[in-house]
């Protein structure tokens, strides 16, 4: 018998490993099988090139038995085994490196802590967190090697003695301790091997019953899977009853290996826009389920996806909890991002009805990667992005259709953006733009804000805002004598409201841009728009208000009267002017000065009620408003 004392610092190292360093206990029958399963792997490999070496006993695999009575789980396997010096070598490695000296031995070896899991290294103590004593009977492949028995109760030291195991491969003994009998159940053992290691490519044998999938989809060419297979994969992984929308299949081969399946649900969950919300991309490495919310792998704004990922190139956390970011990390996620992003393109042009459908559950999740974009996929975003006009009735439009059917004299691409989403397309500011028929992209998500601060052009045609500045007239609106005279005649009265308005709006000029309403604000030229006001004060941000302009129209009855009594020197005119205000407000679903309108308003009902009253005499604004716009 041979009894290996650990180093002094062995109970802090232990303690780190059993019961700090994993969240979840049964975490350790994962390492454990990750252990089985890469000894049964190297057996493979090394029987390649060795014919000498000691055959398996029967068909290889992971076999997991349990003695209630002895309150023990045996872990077996027929692997390549171990030599004494190997037992020696992976079973003290952590224990008599010390934390310091571990940490310098990984440095010098150009590993990470997890070049030892599936080496006897960190994985294997995991199991001291359920066990109060672990042993390890082994017998290596190689034709000269003697059994070994290996004895730890995680204290200060273990026993290393001659076995008496005949065939090759190893078994490692946990004696449960009290706190931890409920793994010594079939049942619960079977769940937790559906839950981690449902991929090994090894048979993982609970009992008497397979516990484990007979093989794992994404290792396979895509060319062999059948559509039955891909869909049952993703109700498996996912628990959604319905078929997912579409998928993507990536197998990449030299640079940064992986293999991925990728999916896209037909409907969203409910908490996906959650801040706390978990991507449901599965990591695995060889297989083992390691990560069960990979979200580091895609962007915020592919979120919504599920599936598997599985690499045996990205770095964990020691306790392969957590995702380390390195360049592998970087590169997977770019290409997976491409990869997704090109099938949803594929889709937009191939099915159009399936598309819808994914626009109407992900569409505002998507613009946000217009906003958020760093790896490098806006072109293929902005192919993506799809929006009511004010020509499409209700249908869906491309940036690109748009701008296909720009009319002659349309240099820009119009938007008009508010949350109104039931009344966006009737807006004051849109009447000019439907006269011209020129069409205008409808935005309603307040994402949209941030959508148009970042893509600025669509295939070198500029974007612009249809409620900022002003709209050119029309080359024969100019020439048309009504409307020259109506022009005209504001003019003065335009002057004089915006010295009467000043403190309320930046300006007030006439429009371009009106045909029905006398009146509508609009934004200035790079100043922050109305719409995004509203949005931000939503959010509780403090936002100081930013003066508009307002447009009247010189062709409308309210405003050439205005302009007539104005011209002939009526005095009283300022309630009526400040309905122009009102009217423009309330068409935007606002109304600041609700007291000062209602009385405005009871006037200028007054005043028609005595204009219809049969020899009614002639009445004046004067006579039934005082200038703040009380009734007199």
């Amino acid at each position: 018998m041979e009894s290996h004392r650990f180093e002094a610092d062995v109970r802090q190292i232990l303690h780190l490993v059993t019961h700090s360093l994993y969240s979840d206990r049964e975490i350790f029958l994962r390492e454990l099988i990750s252990n089985a399963s890469d000894a049964l792997d190297r057996a493979r490999f090394e029987g390649l090139s060795r014919p000498d070496l000691r055959p398996a006993a029967g068909e290889p695999g992971v076999k997991i038995s349990v003695d209630k009575d002895q309150k023990t789980i045996t872990i077996s396997d027929d692997g390549v085994g171990l030599t004494h010096e190997q037992a020696v070598e992976h079973l003290g490695t952590i224990a008599r490196s010390g934390t310091k000296a571990f940490a310098n031995m990984l440095k010098e070896r150009g590993e990470t802590a997890e070049g030892l899991i599936g080496q006897f290294g960190v994985g294997f103590y995991s199991a001291f967190m359920v066990a109060e004593k672990v042993e390890v009977r082994s017998l290596s492949a190689l034709p000269d090697a003697a059994p070994i028995h290996w004895v730890s109760d995680g204290g200060e030291a273990y026993e290393l003695t001659t076995g008496d195991r005949a065939d090759r491969g190893t078994d490692v003994i946990l004696h449960l301790r009290d706190e931890a009998i409920e793994f010594c159940d079939t049942d619960r053992l079977r769940e937790i091997v559906a839950k981690h290691s449902d991929y090994v490519q090894w048979p993982v044998i609970v009992g008497e019953e397979r516990a484990n999938q007979d093989a794992a989809l994404w290792t396979r060419s895509p060319s062999e899977v059948e559509d039955k297979e891909y869909i049952a994969l993703y109700k498996h992984i996912s628990g959604d009853w319905q078929d997912p929308l579409t998928w993507v299949h990536v197998r990449a081969e030299g640079g940064v290996e992986y293999s991925a399946i990728i999916f896209i649900p037909k409907k969203r969950p409910w908490e996906l826009d959650r801040l706390d919300y978990k991507v449901g991309l599965k990591l695995f490495q060889k297989r083992i389920k390691v990560l069960e919310n990979a979200g580091d792998l895609v962007p915020r704004y592919l979120r919504f996806v599920t599936g598997v990922v599985d690499s045996a190139e990205i770095d964990l956390n020691m306790s392969r909890e957590i995702l380390q970011q390195t360049p592998v990390v970087r590169s997977i996620r770019k290409q997976l991002t491409k990869r997704v992003l090109r099938k949803l393109v594929e889709l937009s042009r191939t099915d159009a009805d399936a598309y819808t459908t994914f626009w109407e559950e992900y569409g505002h999740i998507i613009k946000e990667g217009i906003h958020e974009d760093g790896e490098g996929a806006k072109d293929q975003l902005t192919e993506l992005l799809r929006y009511p006009t004010t020509t499409s009735d209700g249908g869906l439009r491309s940036l690109a259709d748009v701008k296909k059917d720009l009319k002659d004299g349309q240099e820009h691409l119009w938007y008009f953006t508010s949350v109104d989403k039931e009344r966006i397309g009737k807006a004051a500011a849109l009447e000019g733009f439907k006269k011209r028929g020129w069409e205008v992209i409808l935005m309603s998500d307040p994402v949209d804000e941030w959508v148009v601060m970042s893509l600025r052009e669509v295939e070198g045609t500029a974007l612009k805002n249809a409620a900022t500045g002003e709209l050119p007239p029309l080359p024969d609106e100019d020439e048309d004598p009504i409307t020259k005279a109506a022009k005209e005649q504001a003019t003065p009265l335009v002057s004089w409201m915006g010295g009467l308005l000043s403190k309320d709006v930046a300006e007030v000029r006439l429009s371009s841009r009106l045909t029905d309403s006398p009146s509508v604000l609009v934004d200035r030229e790079g100043g922050m728009g109305a719409n995004m006001e509203r949005i931000l004060r939503a959010a509780n941000q403090q936002v100081s208000a930013t003066k508009r302009v307002l447009e009247v129209n010189p062709e409308h009855p309210m405003v050439k009267t205005l302009a007539r009594l104005n011209a002939d020197g009526q005095t009283g005119l300022e309630p009526f002017a400040r309905l122009l205000l009102d009217h423009a407000a309330i068409s935007e679903g606002r109304l600041d000065d609700p007291e000062g309108f209602a009385g405005r308003l009871q006037a200028l009902m007054e005043t028609a009620a005595r204009g219809l009253a049969a020899g009614a005499a002639p009445v004046t604004p004067t006579e039934v408003l005082n200038a703040d716009g009380s009734p007199a």
